[in-house]
């Protein structure tokens, strides 16, 4: 796979640890959103990738929607 920015074929697959906050003033009290996405780094350019897991997206959705 190459990577969508740079080209490089140089990448390392990661587990990263992320916590999604909601913005704006009305969702200070909504607790944010824990998730373990596994990550694709590029080690040429520093950019990366990531797909939400399914429970997680679907709270993220919820959330967002109220």
């Amino acid at each position: 796979m190459s990577c969508l920015s740079c080209g490089s074929a140089k990448h390392a697959e990661l587990t990263a640890e992320m916590l999604i906050h909601f913005p704006g003033l009305k969702n200070m009290d909504k607790p944010g959103v824990l998730l373990f996405p596994k990550l694709t780094l590029c080690l040429d350019c520093g950019s990366s990738r990531f797909n939400v897991p399914e429970t997680e997206l679907a709270l993220v959705a919820k959330d967002l929607a109220e």
